[in-house]
């Protein structure tokens, strides 16, 4: 199939080569460039661990200069993974969603051994930190880097819509995916999506896709690159 990546650069060459592996034809276009913000200074008094939601939070937290000692929970196996590349000693993986973080921290963790640090961007999604201070925890939460969207898609992503080349556009966060429904409609594209699928990280994602007329739109069972790519087999005409 002819899929188009909607993810960052960062993570888009990676599963670009998975997805390349397994046959398809794959397009890149990252619809948020994320940027690092230079001026941030972490301050980790009283602060007993750091929070990862996504993998671009440890990024953050690494270009921060992050004491790598203190625990990292992370919300899943690949935020987990990237973390211990990235030298954090003691990375804890909740293997979910933010639900399945915040459990995590309420059981391993005491309130009153100082506070959790969540490393977020400009936009935040959904209130982890109202969650843990139900549970006692007194949570910091500092955007250490913005998610920024594209004001237009690539060339080639337009061309490849107007010829109708593309069978499955992936969609790994609600914020992607509301940036290229944005896009799509700024672009006078929407018609040409009726032929192809939508495979969404999450029922999230794929709500924000509501006013786009995909053929089909699937979201993951699990917040899971696997999952998300065991849909591909639910795509094919």
């Amino acid at each position: 199939m002819r899929i188009l990546l909607t993810r960052p650069e960062a993570d888009a060459a990676d599963t670009a080569l998975v997805l390349r592996d397994m046959g398809h034809e794959v397009l890149v276009d990252p619809v948020l460039d994320i940027r690092f913000r230079d001026d941030v200074e972490l301050d980790t008094t009283g602060v007993q661990a750091w929070l990862a939601t996504s993998r671009n939070g440890v990024r953050a937290l690494a270009h921060a200069g992050a004491d790598r000692g203190l625990p990292l929970l992370a919300v899943g196996g690949s935020t987990a993974e990237l973390a211990r590349q990235g030298g954090f000693r003691d990375v804890r993986d909740a293997d979910g969603d933010v639900t399945d973080l915040v459990r995590l921290a309420t059981e391993t963790l005491d309130p009153d051994a100082g506070s959790l640090f969540h490393a977020a961007g400009s936009d935040v999604a959904g209130d982890l930190a109202g969650q843990l201070r139900e549970s006692g925890h007194a949570v910091i939460r500092k955007a250490l880097y913005d998610a920024v969207a594209s004001r237009q898609l690539r060339p080639a992503t337009r061309q490849a819509l107007h010829r109708r080349e593309i069978d499955v556009v992936l969609f790994y966060s609600p914020r992607s995916a509301a940036c290229f429904a944005d896009l799509v409609a700024a672009s006078g594209t929407l018609d040409e999506c009726r032929t192809i699928a939508a495979c969404c990280i999450s029922e999230r994602a794929a709500a924000a896709l509501k006013d786009v007329p995909f053929r089909l739109v699937l979201p993951a069972r699990r917040p899971r690159q696997s999952a998300l790519l065991d849909l591909l087999k639910q795509c094919v005409l």
